[in-house]
């Protein structure tokens, strides 16, 4: 790396005017190179790469490659600050407000969950432990903690839990040890009793990935087991999921549901993320760090570690919070093994032993359930809390509902039409669901396409932006986008705001969101379904999954160019 900052030095030397004699550099952590010396010609600078000798043919090809993949990089930090740049303007012009005419203009626009979500989470950087009462009340950084447990023996303990993930031992580690074994023992005893019942959960779909059973101790970093738990930049769930993350990986979020909050399902999302990064990474360390600072933030830490892989190598060049991410689990985990050394007594909180499982395709309220069945509001919320409204919009589609099993009985023996009956001219009418939602959610009626009930969004294009890339993630087409910004072509440029309605749409509009008419696409849609390409894959076999949809009509709902598609890619699929 020396060679080629030394390198790109000499052709910068190049470029200098004659009457500058004298130059200096400040090198980068972990570079040596400082130069003041008089400036020589390119030809003896390169030469002082090889050795005092002219460089071959083959020498020079090889700098070269080495250089290009070195201004590849300058690009891609080029393109993260003027993302950064965006962002940061961003929260200028929020501090300062608007002109009269923009006020006037952004009362019409309602910044939703999904906005914010897009503007942070470029930058955020994961805090999650810091939203909960856990180890807020200490810097983990400054702090020492003392023990009566000597070291040995906590790393006699340690190497006895015979963990597939290795544990390190050192001052950090023992530190969090210390935080959930003996700071914290009347919170652990309540994590102790909700692991009772999640726990199982956790292992079931672990075991399924083929995963480490360990991994499920970091719900416990993440949320203490909460499954309603939020953090101040919008991450949601037991574990903490955003916006942008949680949809990548197949969870459902809209007015009636946010499948961030089903235990189950964001369980399963975790496990998928974490074995991509294991097999990014090859190290459980660095792909749990990657779970709380980002792939990008671990890859770019390794790069800065000379290509190190370990998690302690790469710990100086880490987000300062993702730093005791490691040291956590693993004090965590030792907590949870040796509670009983500490006199942590598992808490009765409530959860049932056994649950059953039940398919609803109609609309159906949890008050429904509670007044002919008689399970209790808080059973129903405890074991359901990704329906937010208390309300399964089953009319949509067929969705889960848990109970605990001693009601299954009575739910089986309970009348399945005055259970749907009951009182939901008051409880699911269509003013009631419009309110909730916005728009006629959960109901199979035609929906509106006018711009009541419609939730105007205001997107500020960024650099590598296109519209198939837009148009996925917020769940609309392509043809949409065109159609609400009068767009003539596909192309856009960064800077620009475009305008995507949610819910609805503008009464000018052919469309609706949700609905996915498009005529451009040559199939008329009733909804739209978001695919995630996986390797394998072509536009033929996805068009094959869904009767009526050709390869064509995928290409256009998503603008793209050509048929090549990549592992991981999101396309919007208009269904007929």
């Amino acid at each position: 790396m020396n060679k080629i900052a030394t390198l790109i030095t000499a052709c910068l030397l190049t470029a200098l005017p004659l009457g500058a004699q004298n130059w200096q550099t400040a090198a980068t952590p972990g570079d040596t190179l400082r130069t003041s010396t008089p400036r020589k010609t390119f030809q003896e600078r390169l030469g002082g790469l090889f050795g005092r000798r002219t460089p071959t043919k083959k020498q020079v090809l090889e700098e070269n490659e080495l250089l290009k993949g070195s201004l590849d990089s300058l690009q891609l930090l080029v393109d993260s600050l003027q993302e950064r740049k965006y962002l940061d303007e961003y929260d200028i012009a929020v501090l300062e407000g608007n002109s009269e005419e923009e006020e006037a203009e952004e009362e019409q626009i309602e910044y939703t969950t999904e906005v914010s979500d897009s503007l942070l989470h470029l930058w955020y950087k994961s805090s999650f432990a810091q939203d909960f009462d856990t180890v807020n009340e200490y810097d983990m950084d400054s702090v020492r903690f003392s023990s009566n447990v000597s070291d040995e023996e906590m790393m006699r303990r340690l190497a006895a839990m015979n963990s597939f993930i290795t544990l390190p031992f050192n001052d950090n580690v023992k530190n969090y040890i210390i935080l959930y074994s003996e700071r914290m023992t009347s919170r652990m005893g309540r994590v102790m009793g909700l692991s009772q019942y999640y726990f199982p959960i956790f292992e079931e779909v672990l075991s399924r990935y083929d995963l480490p059973h360990e991994l499920k101790y970091m719900a416990i970093i993440e949320s203490m087991l909460n499954p309603v738990a939020t953090s101040r930049a919008g991450a949601r769930g037991m574990w903490q999921f955003i916006y942008n993350t949680a949809r990548s990986y197949g969870l459902e979020i809209n007015s009636f549901v946010d499948e961030r909050l089903d235990v189950e399902k964001a369980m399963d999302a975790a496990a998928r993320y974490l074995r991509d990064a294991y097999k990014i990474f090859g190290d459980w360390s660095l792909a749990i760090s990657s779970y709380n600072c980002g792939l990008g933030n671990v890859s770019k830490a390794i790069r800065r570690a000379d290509g190190r892989r370990d998690f302690w190598s790469i710990y100086p060049y880490l987000p300062r919070e993702t730093r005791g991410y490691v040291p956590a689990f693993v004090g965590a985990m030792y907590a949870m093994t040796y509670y009983r050394e500490y006199g942590i007594v598992p808490q009765n909180v409530g959860m049932p032993a056994q649950t059953d499982t039940f398919h609803i395709n109609k609309n159906l309220h949890f008050a429904q359930i509670n007044a002919l069945v008689g399970v209790p509001m808080e059973d129903l919320e405890n074991l359901n809390p990704q329906y937010i409204h208390d309300i399964i919009p089953g009319n949509d589609h067929t969705y889960v509902l848990k109970l605990p099993y001693n009601w299954t009985g009575p739910f089986l023996e309970a009348n399945a039409d005055s259970l749907y009956a009951y009182k939901a001219d008051s409880l699911m009418n269509v003013k009631v669901l419009r309110d909730r939602s916005g728009n006629r959610v959960g109901t199979t009626s035609s929906r509106s396409s006018s711009a009541s009930g419609s939730t105007r969004i205001a997107y500020k294009v960024r650099s590598g932006d296109y519209l198939g890339r837009i148009a996925s993630r917020y769940g609309v087409t392509v043809s949409q986008l065109k159609s609400w910004n009068n767009l003539r072509s596909n192309n856009i440029r960064a800077g620009q705001t475009l305008y995507i309605y949610r819910n609805g749409g503008p009464a000018a509009s052919s469309t609706a969101s949700g609905s996915g008419s498009t005529a451009s696409s040559g199939v008329k849609a009733s909804k739209t379904v978001v695919y995630t390409v996986k390797s394998g894959d072509s536009l033929f076999k996805i068009a094959k999954l869904y009767p009526g949809v050709s390869a064509d009509n995928i290409k256009k709902a998503n603008g793209l160019r050509s048929d090549a598609i990549r592992a991981g890619q999101k396309l919007t699929i208009p269904i007929p």
